[in-house]
């Protein structure tokens, strides 16, 4: 078997021209080469399968006993493999018209995800969006896994230099704490008086984000008490309902805790949030990723 595994796709498409015209140079023409390097790569061919391909004689060209037994196979080969190579061209066209949009929170706002939506399909009405839910586990919400192409994310992002992002919405920070929490008197909390209450975390895995949620910066270096983790807003609503501690959400995620029993005020001494829509570096030049991103800009500017 060792003798053919360096035979190429070419050397076949020059074998069965040269047998179906049994003319080198009509093959030639038809394969746009030279009739010199034609005739060269087919002994060259022949030298590698050990064998006669074809007669060449004054009456012209001939296929060999050989050259017979080969054709069908050089036909079937070289059938295959257009047959493989416009099956990745399906999948890259596929590829290149969808986008997969990633989020963890569905990003409700007053309608922005149908109102970027409608506007990328506007300027990109061959692309095709789908979107992907990711659990709290992961903070880029698909981007770091290759799962999503654009992702709906908080900041700070893990890996923050793997990704470009648009700041969509800079939102206060309120505390969410149930309605019989004594702070909920107050109309509004200074978040010393939260440093020792017990807080809802996101899991380990989320990293910078899971920090940033519990507030670490600003603490002055106390650590917090962890009441409960949390991977969804079902689990923050029935921990929260729970008594087992209180939580730091984004002014625009308000309304998916507050389902009763469950209440939200404004703190003082946070950061506000940052709700962003984010790429991997890589892709920012991406036609589809770039326009996705230009939506949501425009969305954003216009709210």
């Amino acid at each position: 078997m060792g003798m053919t595994t360096d035979v190429h796709g070419r050397d076949l498409r020059y074998f069965v021209a040269v047998a179906e015209e049994l003319h080198f140079t009509r093959a030639a023409e038809r394969l746009y080469v030279s009739q010199p390097a034609l005739s060269k790569q087919i002994r060259a061919l022949e030298r590698r399968l050990g064998v006669e391909l074809f007669r060449r004689d004054q009456h012209g060209v001939a296929l060999t006993e050989a050259g017979e037994a080969l054709l069908p196979h050089a036909r079937r080969v070289l059938e295959a493999w257009e047959a493989g190579a416009e099956a990745v061209a399906r999948v890259r066209a596929v590829q290149r018209t969808t986008l997969r949009v990633g989020m963890s929170t569905s990003p409700g706002r007053g309608g922005l995800l149908p109102a970027i939506r409608s506007r990328f399909t506007a300027a990109h009405p061959e692309a095709t969006v789908r979107l992907r839910h990711v659990s709290w586990e992961d903070a880029t919400a698909g981007l770091a896994d290759g799962d999503a192409d654009v992702a709906f994310v908080w900041l700070p992002l893990p890996d923050a230099e793997r990704y470009g992002w648009t700041v969509l919405a800079e939102e206060p920070r309120r505390v969410a704490l149930p309605e019989t929490h004594p702070l909920a008197a107050r109309p509004e909390v200074d978040f010393t008086d939260l440093l020792d209450e017990p807080f809802l975390a996101l899991p380990d895995s989320a990293g910078p984000l899971r920090d940033y949620w519990l507030a670490l910066d600003e603490r002055g270096g106390r650590p917090p008490r962890i009441g409960a983790e949390i991977a969804s807003t079902e689990e923050t609503y029935e921990a929260l309902v729970a008594g087992l501690g209180v939580c730091l959400v984004a002014e625009g995620n308000v309304p998916l805790l507050t389902l009763g029993g469950v209440t939200t005020r404004p703190v003082r001494g946070v950061s506000p949030s940052r709700y962003a829509v984010a790429w991997r570096r890589e892709d920012g030049e991406r036609a589809l990723v770039r326009g996705y991103a230009e939506a949501c800009r425009r969305v954003a500017g216009m709210r």
